[in-house]
């Protein structure tokens, strides 16, 4: 989800969240922050050990878990993020900000903020989701209020990142590759194929041969 500040990512994300979990999708999120966070809370154990020295902090109860890791040299890779989340259980991670990285993004718009258009100078912009009228524009557009819109934009795109490849072309391609895949009449009509085309070969070269 990419915005300037100001356009309410994290409002709208707070109201889509819900929906696609009930559409069954298991999230993970990265939210980029512009400013010193800090998630812990002074004078709580995990807080009081951090502050002490502790360069990386894991707190761990029933229900949760948690790695504060300091990074006072430099910002942490946005690759390098993606790599903390336990991808096996999850169907797709969202990211919040980080619109100057080059990832799949929905751009969102609000007229009153009065910031530039993202999409025409990124190419990793896939859909709109904005209170303008409509745009010139290729990309899928939706009004950034219809909640419903966004969230059937993000399953369908999931779900077709997930999907397997056709069959039909993994049999073609094999077919094509591999001729041990072949029927037996196939694979009769390719080798006297190759033997026809031999055969005219060499019926060429004798032709010329005595032509000369």
């Amino acid at each position: 989800i990419a915005a300037y500040s100001g356009t309410g990512k994290t409002t709208l994300l707070e109201a889509l969240l819900p929906k696609l979990t009930e559409a069954g999708l298991r999230i993970g999120m990265l939210k980029h922050a512009h400013h010193n966070f800090d998630v812990d809370q002074p004078g709580k154990d995990s807080h009081r050990l951090r502050k002490a020295g502790a360069s990386q902090m894991l707190i761990s109860s029933r229900n949760r878990f948690a790695l504060m890791t300091e990074t006072p040299e430099s910002e942490s890779e946005f690759d390098y993020l993606l790599t903390r989340f336990d991808e096996e259980k999850l169907d797709v991670v969202l990211v919040e900000g980080c619109k100057n990285i080059a990832f799949p993004k929905i751009e969102l718009h609000r007229e009153e903020v009065g910031k530039p258009w993202l999409h025409p100078n990124d190419e990793n912009i896939i859909a709109i989701a904005s209170d303008s009228g409509e745009l010139d524009s290729d990309l899928p557009q939706m009004n950034i209020n219809d909640l419903e819109a966004i969230a059937q934009f993000v399953i369908q795109y999931v779900q077709e990142a997930k999907a397997p490849k056709s069959k039909e072309k993994e049999a073609a391609c094999c077919d094509t590759l591999s001729p041990a895949f072949l029927s037996v009449a196939q694979g009769q009509e390719k080798i006297l194929s190759l033997v026809n085309t031999v055969a005219e070969t060499e019926a060429c070269k004798i032709e010329n041969a005595y032509g000369r």
